[in-house]
């Protein structure tokens, strides 16, 4: 059983008139009285506590405000208009002040930032710029789309699929090689194909490749 707990004033006033009412009206009215009493006292105890809960989940509601004066970055990677996963870098000065993968809030000091979004598993490495104030105690979200295609260089020799090698390069840059029959997930755009076999090279010329556009090429060779 719990210890009884004192009376406030307003309680005592009440149990004088109900104990004077009592005496006036015999044993029975002064049980009654004293059952009064504790019904009130149970009923502003439901009170104070529904109060406290109230209180308690507005606290909760509220967001969290950082001491040290940082805030949190979130950002969402799509894919022509699709989910994706990728990362974002967090520059000031040129110089990178943190990183996270995107669908993770992180957080990092308030003041102004270069942020740089990546796609993950293209084979340009495509990277998306946007500047982004961060505030202490808030969320900064940042959303980025890449539009991308694929490209697969297949090489035949005397009617038959070849082993053999492609160049990929884009506004005269090398971005790496493919073998033959596999296919790159790339950014869209026009890209310059040089397909070696041997000791023999072809260039296929520029090749453009659409958004969610998959572009197969056959590359002879005798």
């Amino acid at each position: 059983m719990s210890p009884k707990r004192p009376l406030d004033h307003g309680e005592i006033g009440l149990v004088h008139v109900l104990d004077d009412t009592a005496r006036d009206c015999g044993p029975r009215a002064a049980l009654r009285a004293r059952r009064v009493t504790r019904e009130k006292r149970d009923d502003m105890g439901r009170s104070a506590m529904a109060l406290g809960l109230a209180c308690a989940g507005a606290l909760l509601a509220l967001p969290p405000v950082s001491a040290d004066g940082s805030g949190r970055v979130s950002c969402t990677i799509s894919e022509n208009g699709q989910a994706a996963s990728g990362v974002v870098s967090l520059q000031q000065n040129d110089k990178e002040v943190s990183t996270g993968s995107c669908g993770k809030e992180f957080s990092v000091p308030a003041g102004k930032y270069s942020a740089a979004l990546r796609l993950d598993g293209a084979f340009d490495g495509p990277e998306l710029k946007q500047n982004v104030v961060v505030e202490a105690g808030a969320v900064s979200k940042l959303t980025a789309n890449f539009e991308t295609g694929s490209l697969e260089i297949r090489i035949v020799s005397l009617g038959k699929r070849a082993a053999g090698m492609a160049i990929i390069k884009r506004a005269g840059q090398q971005l790496g090689t493919l073998g033959s029959g596999v296919a790159a997930h790339l950014s869209a755009g026009t890209y310059r194909v040089i397909v070696r076999y041997r000791t023999q090279e072809k260039d296929l010329g520029d090749v453009t490749v659409a958004p969610s556009q998959r572009v197969t090429l056959d590359a002879t060779f005798e």
